[in-house]
């Protein structure tokens, strides 16, 4: 009877501090660390060009580094049609967008998923396709990142920002935003 009380006790104490079940974040939960940058979405046409330069298909698992609101992953599955899609995003607000924006996606089961994780810190050794829209110094802290962990023919694309001296492969021009893709590893 002790022990029931004890349990008991404990969960009202996880229920009252604000402790959730796995996968689920609390809507009042801060950022794990202050955002590189600002949230500003991709438009829905540079989204289309950087999966379209990626050749995104049905073999394909994309992470997105810095999600935001969660449009990349959900058009690399709903558009593109690739196995799974994995969007990395550091402020719980936009996770619960993204999630949200899942919701009302017609997507079902497990392909599409946010993680409020660090992109510097989470593995994305499974990726086939990165997609980044980050600034041009966070684009190069990733690259020991990369060499860590990406394997040769991972396709990266990034929205407006290059990588410095390592010269793209590819470079479009949609409604006046630069598109870049690169195939790993760096030449």
């Amino acid at each position: 009877m002790m022990r029931m009380m004890s349990s008991c006790l404990v969960a009202l104490i996880l229920a009252a501090s604000g402790a959730v079940t796995a996968g689920q974040q609390p809507a009042t939960q801060a950022p794990l660390r202050t955002p590189d940058v600002i949230f500003v979405p991709t438009p829905p046409a540079v989204v289309a060009a950087m999966l379209k330069a990626a050749k995104v298909g049905k073999n394909d698992i994309v992470y997105d580094l810095g999600s935001g609101d969660g449009r990349i992953p959900i058009a690399a599955v709903k558009d593109f049609g690739a196995a799974r899609a994995i969007g990395i995003d550091i402020d719980p607000q936009r996770i619960a967008e993204a999630n949200a924006n899942l919701a009302s996606s017609g997507i079902t089961g497990n392909r599409v998923r946010f993680l409020n994780q660090d992109l510097f810190t989470t593995d994305i050794s499974e990726a086939t396709v990165v997609t980044l829209y980050l600034l041009p110094s966070l684009n190069l802290k990733l690259i020991p990142k990369f060499e860590k962990e990406l394997k040769p023919g991972t396709r990266i694309v990034s929205h407006s920002f290059d990588m410095g001296d390592w010269k793209p492969e590819q470079t479009l021009d949609v409604d006046g935003r630069a598109v870049y893709y690169w195939t790993w590893p760096k030449k």
